[in-house]
């Protein structure tokens, strides 16, 4: 028996040794031969991991965050949990991107289990504070733009580049191109469109592009004009792609019914759009419409987050709001900051001298 058994050990030592000679003797074999001895343990490692949580009713590894005990839910329904491809599933109806779902019924199965969460979700995201405006800054003078009060013209759309130009940026512009008799775009120095005709050429070259404000503004233009079905196919395509002020006139014409039948629903939702997103008018219409539903403590929050970008409408409601004991001291005091320093710093020198010559042009009319 001690002899059969070294007969053996013996045989494969020295075929051990034969092998491990060759390998040494062939050092690129060697190191292929050992990466994929090692590839081939850590896949085997991987799979029987998976196979055994999936089986126990466990959670699968996410292979995006390398993370055990996390789903990944960019390829597994949220409800059954089978990998299925990208194209077939499905977010849910909410859009909160945090499930989702192979089928309709999975989806509706998980409904009740993901309700609350999805809620959760979406009034974090809805009353979050925006960083600024959705107008965001002029792109020359890198400050905030000012939100329209009514009382005279604060920025210029230059349809050749779709940029929004302050009235500070586009006097200075004036100022520096009335000597040298040109007129040209401050941003792109394309020469202004002197006709309407240009104008809407230059629109559609845009359009044409997918541009989001091109598409918005035409939207805009036919609304104007009475072709709803037009004007709501351009801003329907502008809000796809995030533009928010299509949201917000999305909503305005579910409001009004203009071109499609009213719909409260869907004018709440394009104007949470708008609002995340920075529309400080949406967010205000946001705000009345759950004050008016007798919401007074969530339409506080949108009122104050209206504010904080600098939208005076918003803060006359918070001293109401204040005087009736519905808006604590502080709350209304931090509101009160916030407003003045965006307030100041939309402002600047270029702006005031703009807004005087404005003003000027007035009175002579």
């Amino acid at each position: 028996m001690d002899m059969m058994c070294y007969a053996v050990y013996d045989s494969t030592s020295t075929s051990s040794a034969g092998i491990s000679n060759t390998l040494c003797q062939q050092p690129a074999l060697f190191c292929g031969t050992l990466l994929f001895l090692v590839s081939l343990h850590l896949l085997l490692r991987v799979n029987k991991m998976a196979n055994e949580d999936v089986e126990g009713g466990g959670s699968v590894v996410n292979a995006a965050s390398g993370k055990a005990g996390e789903i990944d839910m960019s390829s597994c329904c949220a409800s059954c949990g089978i990998a299925v491809d990208d194209i077939k599933l499905t977010t849910c109806d909410a859009d909160c991107k945090l499930v989702r779902y192979c089928s309709v019924a999975c989806q509706r199965d998980h409904n009740p289990q993901h309700k609350e969460e999805c809620k959760k979700f979406s009034d974090e995201l809805l009353f979050a504070q925006p960083e600024s405006t959705h107008i965001g800054d002029c792109p020359i003078c890198f400050l905030p733009f000012a939100i329209y009060d009514g009382s005279g013209s604060i920025r210029k759309l230059m349809t050749c580049c779709s940029k929004a130009i302050c009235n500070g940026c586009c006097y200075a512009n004036g100022l520096r191109e009335r000597n040298a008799s040109l007129d040209t775009c401050p941003f792109c120095r394309h020469p202004v469109p002197t006709t309407k005709a240009e104008v809407v050429a230059n629109t559609m070259k845009r359009v044409q592009v997918n541009d989001p404000v091109a598409m918005r503004q035409m939207g805009i233009r036919l609304n104007g004009k009475g072709d709803y079905g037009s004007a709501f196919e351009y801003l329907t395509k502008a809000a796809r792609v995030g533009d928010a002020s299509a949201h917000f006139h999305l909503s305005l014409m579910y409001w009004e019914g203009e071109g499609v039948e009213k719909d409260e629903e869907k004018e709440v939702y394009h104007l949470e759009q708008a609002a995340i997103a920075g529309h400080p008018q949406a967010r205000f219409n946001l705000g009345s419409i759950e004050w008016n539903n007798g919401s007074k403590e969530r339409a506080v929050k949108h009122y104050i987050i209206a504010a904080n970008l600098g939208y005076d409408k918003s803060v006359e409601f918070l001293k109401k709001g204040h005087s009736r004991g519905l808006v604590s001291k502080e709350d209304f005091a931090s509101a009160l900051r916030a407003h003045q320093a965006a307030v100041d710093a939309m402002k600047s020198p270029g702006r005031d001298a703009a807004a005087a010559e404005q003003a000027r042009r007035r009175n002579i009319k």
